[in-house]
């Protein structure tokens, strides 16, 4: 991500220092009016207004920054750079300080109706988390359209409602591009799904949040989807469907397993010997199948006849 913001190159002085000086101003300017009063001179007021004007335009310079913090400063509406080592600085009074955090911070958005790629409609929710790299763009390449940006907290949250809306963008795009899930196995297999895809869905993600919130000068430090379920007008269907398919799924698995016992049934008899005739077996067959298969449990029939002619 290009970057336009730069390093402040102007005056910086210690603050602890500033604030000495100033504590002389103000001392001298106290004294000013005091001798005035005592030697009744109007010439002592001269110095005395001078020293208290330099005091309390000095007091305009001070500009304090905590760790992971930044401070944009203006000279007249012109950009002049960005102070972004923390501590107590005094600068030219004239200049705006315009602050701003460049702490991590979470975005849990609320989950969003969405159509699918199948066209089915699904609730999809995300959690994103950000931070301000590049101040210049945030401050003025992007209108927060918020009257009130005075306060790094309300610049912050007018930014915080920028990455909110950009997101539920996003997340639409990222969800029409995918189904919610394999309903056809066999049609769709190895097609990656919002329920499947896991890490492939997050940095897919990741990747259009980055390209949507460049422009604003943030960075995308992680995006996962944390609420995936059917809208509630199919959800019902959709579930009766998925529990149908695992019933089949099931049913083809007990098939399966059922035939394999059957085969090993007459190839048991045939080791041992025994004789059936072709109807015989097919009845043996028919019977072990609807045993193994059945639901229930299978009702025993006494047969009282032979097994030869």
């Amino acid at each position: 991500m290009e970057t336009k913001e730069f390093e402040f190159q102007g005056m910086k002085l210690n603050g602890i220092f500033m604030i000495i000086v100033l504590l002389l101003l103000f001392v001298g300017a106290v004294s000013s009016v005091i001798y005035g009063a005592v030697t009744e001179s109007g010439l002592a007021a001269v110095p005395a207004v001078v020293l208290l004007l330099s005091f309390i335009i000095g007091l305009c310079g001070f500009v304090q920054l905590e760790p992971n913090e930044m401070s944009a400063l203006l000279f007249f509406g012109k950009y002049r750079g960005s102070l972004t080592r923390n501590g107590l600085y005094w600068v030219n009074p004239f200049l705006v300080s315009k602050k701003m955090t460049l702490r991590a911070r979470n975005l849990d958005g609320k989950p969003i109706k969405v159509n699918d790629k199948d066209g089915n409609p699904i609730l999809i929710g995300l959690v994103v988390v950000w931070r301000l790299k590049d101040a210049y763009k945030a401050l003025f390449e992007v209108d927060l359209q918020e009257k009130e940006t005075k306060t790094v907290n309300t610049r912050m949250n007018a930014l915080e409602r920028f990455v909110s809306i950009q997101s539920d963008a996003a997340l639409r795009q990222v969800a029409g591009q995918y189904s919610y899930d394999n309903i056809d196995e066999e049609a769709k297999s190895g097609e990656i799904t919002l329920r499947s895809g896991g890490d492939e869905i997050n940095e897919e993600l990741v990747k259009k949040l980055t390209e949507r919130l460049s422009m604003a000068g943030i960075e995308v430090i992680e995006a996962r989807i944390n609420n995936l379920n059917y809208a509630p007008e199919i959800a019902a269907a959709m579930l009766r469907r998925q529990q149908a398919s695992a019933v089949v799924s099931a049913r083809e698995k007990i098939v399966e397993g059922a035939v394999s016992m059957v085969r090993l049934a007459l190839d048991k008899l045939q080791n041992e010997k025994i004789e059936l005739d072709e109807e015989k077996k097919a009845a043996m067959v028919s019977n072990l199948l609807v045993v193994l298969c059945s639901d229930e449990s299978a009702t025993p029939v006494i047969n009282t006849g032979t097994l030869n002619h």
